[in-house]
C-alpha cells in the first residue's frame, strides 16, 4: 500500500490517514508532498484517471484500489483487518483495532468520530494546524469556544464511562484519539485551557510514539504556508 500525505506541519487530514495506517499494523509506503506547491500539481497531473476528483490528501493506493478521504481510509484498512481476522477464523470484532468490542462504547466512539469528521467549522478557520507554532493569548469567537466545550464534553463522556483500561479516550488507543490528535495539536499550540483530565489525555496522545514520530516529520519539513502562519498570529 502506499499512503500519500500532505505537509506533516499542517495537515491535520492526513496525520489521521496516517495514524489509521500506522494502527492497522499493515505494511504501507508513505509519500509526502508540499500540498501549496508545484510537486503537488505537477503529481496530480501525472496520476491522470487514479487522481481522485477532490484533489485533496490522504490517499491511500492498496493496487487497484484507491481511496481518499480520512474517514474512508480509515474504514478500509478495518475491513482489511477484519477481513483477515475472519479468514483466521477469529472474531471480526476482535480483529477490529479501531473501535471498541463493547457495543455501548462502539456507538459512542463512531459518534464521535463521525462528529469530528463533519463539524466544527469555527475551531478548523480560527485554529488551524501548526504543530511548529506556539501562540499566546488567541482571541477566539463564541462559535468557536462553543466547539471547544463539545469536544471536552465528548472527552469527558468518553473517559469516565470508558476509559478505565488505559489513557486514551476509551481506555485503548481507538479511532477517537486518531481523529482527536489534530485537536490535541491545535489545543497544544494555541495554549487552550483544558481541564485536568484533558491535559492528561492530551499528553497520552502528545508522547505517543508515532504522534512523536509525525512530530518530528514536522519539524525537519522546510515547508512553509503562510496562510497558516498568518492565521496562528
Amino acid at each position: 500500500m502506499k499512503l500519500i500525505i500532505g505537509n506533516k506541519n499542517y495537515s491535520s487530514w492526513s496525520l489521521r490517514g496516517w495514524l489509521a495506517a500506522k494502527q492497522s499494523g499493515l505494511s504501507f509506503e508513505e509519500i509526502t508532498v508540499n500540498i501549496s506547491g508545484e510537486e503537488w500539481e505537477d503529481a496530480k497531473k501525472n496520476w491522470g484517471d487514479v487522481q481522485p476528483s477532490s484533489g485533496k490528501v490522504p490517499i491511500l493506493w492498496d493496487g487497484e484500489v484507491v481511496i481518499w478521504d480520512s474517514l474512508a481510509i480509515l474504514e478500509y484498512l478495518d475491513d482489511r483487518i477484519c477481513e483477515e481476522a475472519q479468514h483466521a477464523r477469529k472474531d471480526i470484532l476482535a480483529g477490529s483495532r479501531f473501535w471498541p468490542k463493547d457495543p455501548v462504547a462502539r456507538g459512542l466512539c463512531r459518534s464521535m468520530v463521525a462528529e469530528m469528521h463533519s463539524a466544527y467549522q469555527a475551531l478548523r478557520r480560527e485554529l488551524p494546524m501548526n504543530v511548529r507554532r506556539r501562540v499566546e493569548g488567541i482571541d477566539l469567537s463564541d462559535e468557536a469556544k462553543g466547539n471547544i466545550v463539545r469536544i471536552l464534553s465528548l472527552w469527558a463522556e468518553a473517559r469516565s464511562r470508558f476509559g478505565s483500561g488505559g489513557p486514551f479516550l476509551f481506555g485503548s488507543y481507538s479511532a477517537a484519539d486518531i481523529f482527536y490528535a489534530p485537536v490535541v495539536s491545535r489545543f497544544m499550540t494555541y495554549g487552550i485551557g483544558v481541564p485536568k483530565f484533558a491535559q492528561a489525555y492530551m499528553e497520552a496522545v502528545w508522547e505517543h510514539d508515532w504522534m512523536q514520530e509525525w512530530i518530528a516529520g514536522a519539524e525537519e519539513e522546510d515547508w512553509r504556508i503562510e496562510a497558516f502562519e498568518v492565521a496562528a498570529q
